[in-house]
């Protein structure tokens, strides 16, 4: 005998019928088979919600009670019934409005009539689907559940008479010889004869019902997931169906969320060791999930991540608690008499607090019936009032395996802390097999998906990205990472999804990834962009491994940087306004990078793709001091100088030079030495000096008139003006056989930057086009220094230092 109880889901409307009709006629080839149905999905809800309206004397249970009339003939007619059929289905509507218009008149709704209202749900279902099934496979029959199952009179919640309906099913079924039977749901009677119905998962109940009496060889419940997954697929697309799972892991999960089971109506199968198999009415080929107790030792000791939403958090604490015997006695109590149930219990060893997790809809009731329990000892002060926490949800790690594999507490709550998602309470039970954690509602979607990504998946390391920027370098960023993803994913484990970009008027995001073949496109049509407005999208979507990249020159932007390392989110910065800005926020920032265990990276403020700050970080943390440094830090300098000659003009090399991207749109910004100076500060700080933009020395070679120019335009007009100077400076060079170079030094904890004549024997006199070049002396190369050399400027190389920060915080 095979019994197959199919949800509501699937049997919602006649294209799912003919599925479920599919899927019986398939099964009755193998042998006898009973089917329970349950309600048109959402019936049951909309006829309490009928039967309420009419109880409140609202006109409106008429319009609710037409769409159920429309809703189960259009079924009917579109499975073809014949017109005696669709018949019998209006007179079972005519008797439920006979129902209604009473509750009307008379404002009863007690729950023996609500039994009578909702058991139409089932009832209409059954017979329709009977009849369509009838007509296309012989031997079915329809038998009413209620001559079946018999209950006590608890009305909406009965108790199940085991003895008499194992009984009842026994001799019905030895009597018969159906091919088929379809059985009603959820629906029973007491024992004069009226209807009950068995409460949440009637249904299931039913059927467990059924296969226990019968010893049927396995139940099979259909719906419309592939079985039980080891996590919510909306919330975690990577989840995916258990193959197998015991009884009591899958009641666990159930229990925290997991919807396919309702634990209480499963027990008579597993008091008789029936297996379950969860199967999908829309992918019936798939395997789904089996539920059994001989459940052996699979690839993955946790087997589900599940949890709970709207908790409330209780703690009741105190110094009077200590060593007193009966507080937790009371606190139960109270609550017990108050009908609030308890998911959530964790007690310090030190007995002076309490924590309990309840239904968020529960917190005041729970409130008031804990401060009234202990009024006298809140008024002696030796407990406070009960503290109330709400927005917060319960997550958990099922599986029987996790008692017997040492550190997986270990893994869940590090992973989750490197996601700062702050834990409230834990709760383990002493067989292993959950651990809790309750934690902001906010935090869901991430902590699930931390824990799914820790237990399951191949360790593939997922960054999620946030680019502010896409002038040159951010363009080309954005290329790379395209061309690249396929690469980093296949050889390297790392999933990159850029999630959100922006520029200065408009930004985009999408969870899931932004195709990078036309985000110019979708950033155009975007949504206005305001700092504050981006930052707390970011914010709000809450994703595990957010980093936050920095392609501006914006100080606006730069000083945001705190607000996203308090929120976990990494920073990589190619802007270098925050790295060189006043000592003390440098090193705040540092200090939250550690706090809140969020990488802070600048490696392209100096030297763009070269290795420079790495390579010094690497010296440092080895235990290498560095005693000096000497460096041509500018690009766009060296450009400059190397193309400046007696047969050319200082203004015609720089704006050469910024057509080309090596300047910034203001060159001064370069030629002033302030950016070299920037650098060179960032060097000593990373070098553990202690220094601020004040203490560097700039040694300007531009005319103060220059500097001083109203415009761009007027700057490059007082370049043409100042041509003899340039040229002056050129030939003092050139006839001392020298070349020009602008220098940044660092030594003795004082440092300058400026413009100097170099001769051969330098390493800076072949330095040739955007080529940047640092020398690094320190205890271990005190007579030889480590030379850092290669291109310094351009749009392509400063990406690529960029990437190599994205790719390096995959190991972090």
């Amino acid at each position: 005998m095979h019994v197959l109880k199919f949800g509501g889901t699937s049997v919602a409307n006649a294209e799912n019928i003919k599925r479920v009709i599919e899927i019986l006629r398939e099964k009755s080839v193998q042998g006898p088979v009973i089917t329970v149905v349950s309600a048109l999905g959402g019936m049951t809800d909309t006829l309490q919600r009928c039967g309420e309206l009419a109880n409140e004397k609202d006109d409106h249970y008429l319009d609710l009670f037409s769409s159920i009339t429309e809703r189960h003939i259009t079924a009917a007619n579109d499975l073809g019934l014949e017109a005696k059929a669709i018949s019998s289905v209006e007179t079972q509507l005519d008797k439920l409005n006979e129902i209604l218009h009473g509750v009307y008149l008379i404002n009863e709704f007690s729950n023996k009539t609500r039994d009578k209202v909702l058991s139409f749900g089932e009832l209409l279902s059954s017979y329709i689907i009977s009849e369509a099934l009838g007509a296309q496979v012989p031997g079915v029959a329809l038998k009413d559940s209620r001559e079946l199952i018999i209950t006590n009179s608890n009305h909406t919640q009965a108790l199940v008479d085991i003895t008499l309906t194992d009984q009842n099913i026994s001799t019905y079924f030895s009597e018969e010889n159906n091919k088929i039977t379809v059985v009603p749901g959820f629906v029973a009677r007491n024992e004069t004869g009226e209807t009950t119905t068995l409460g949440r998962g009637g249904s299931d109940y039913t059927a467990a019902i059924l296969a226990a009496a019968l010893d049927a060889a396995e139940l099979e419940i259909w719906t419309d997931v592939s079985g039980m997954y080891t996590a919510n697929p909306k919330l975690v697309p990577q989840a995916f169906p258990i193959p197998e799972i015991s009884y009591q892991e899958a009641m666990e999960l159930s229990h925290f969320g997991a919807k396919v089971l309702y634990p209480p109506t499963i027990r008579p199968v597993l008091d008789k060791h029936i297996p379950i198999r969860v199967k999908n009415t829309f992918e019936p080929q798939d395997p789904g999930t089996l539920i059994h107790d001989r459940v052996e030792a699979g690839a993955y000791t946790v087997k589900g991540i599940s949890h709970l939403p709207d908790i409330a958090l209780l703690t009741l604490e105190g110094s009077g608690m200590v060593g007193i015997p009966g507080f937790s006695k009371r606190l139960f109590e109270a609550l017990s008499i108050r009908a609030v149930n308890v998911i959530l219990i964790t007690q310090a060893s030190s007995e002076h607090s309490i924590c309990i997790g309840i239904q968020a809809k529960d917190s005041e009731l729970a409130r008031e019936a804990v401060n009234g329990e202990f009024a006298f000892e809140i008024s002696l002060g030796k407990i406070d009032p009960v503290t109330v926490e709400m927005n917060l949800a319960i997550i958990a790690a099922i599986g029987d395996n996790m008692k017997s594999h040492q550190g997986i507490s270990g893994k869940m709550f590090s992973s989750l802390g490197k996601n700062n998602v702050n834990i409230r309470a834990i709760a383990q039970g002493a067989s292993e097999r959950n651990i809790s954690a309750v934690i902001a509602a906010k935090d869901v979607k991430k902590a699930l998906n931390t824990l799914h990504y820790r237990f399951f998946e191949r360790q593939v390391r997922e960054q999620n990205i946030f680019i502010v920027g896409v002038g040159n370098v951010g363009v080309r960023l954005l290329d790379q990472i395209q061309k690249q993803q396929q690469h980093l994913y296949e050889n390297l484990l790392l999933k990159l999804n850029v999630v959100g970009i922006s520029n200065s008027r408009k930004m985009i995001f999408d969870e899931d990834g932004i195709d990078l073949t036309q985000w110019k496109d979708l950033l155009e049509e975007g949504a206005n962009r305001t700092e504050a407005g981006w930052f707390e999208r970011i914010k709000e979507l809450n994703l595990r491994n957010s980093v936050f990249i920095d392609i501006t020159a914006s100080e606006e932007v730069a000083s945001s940087y705190p607000k996203y390392l308090k929120e976990s989110i990494a920073i990589i910065a190619c802007n270098k306004i925050a790295t060189s800005s006043e000592f003390a926020k440098y090193d705040r920032l540092k200090e939250l990078s550690k706090k809140y265990n969020a990488s802070y990276l600048f490696e392209t403020n100096v030297g763009a793709g070269l290795p420079i700050i790495n390579t010094l970080n690497n010296l440092v943390n080895s235990g290498d001091r560095v005693t000096a440094i000497k460096a041509v830090l500018s690009g766009s300098l060296n450009f400059v100088f190397n193309n400046f000659n007696d047969t050319t003009t200082f203004h015609d090399v720089v704006h050469q030079a910024q057509v080309e991207g090596y300047t910034e749109p203001d060159p001064r910004v370069d030629l002033s030495g302030v950016d070299v100076a920037r650098k060179i500060l960032i060097l000593a700080r990373e070098s553990g000096y202690q220094l601020d933009m004040v203490d560097i020395q700039n040694e300007l070679f531009l005319p103060k008139e220059c500097m001083d120019a109203p415009s761009v335009k007027e700057f490059y007009e007082t370049l043409v003006r100042h041509e003899d100077h340039f040229q002056k400076l050129f030939t003092k060079a050139s006839k001392e056989g020298k070349r020009l170079k602008y220098v940044a030094e660092f030594s003795d904890q004082k440092a300058k930057v400026g413009l100097q004549m170099v001769g051969s024997e330098d390493p800076f006199y072949n330095l040739d086009g955007k080529d940047n070049i640092v020398l690094f002396y320190t205890i271990r190369y005190a007579d030889q220094p480590l030379i850092i050399k290669g291109a310094g400027a351009g749009a392509e190389v400063t990406a690529s230092g960029l990437f190599g920060d994205i790719i390096s915080l995959s190991d972090k």
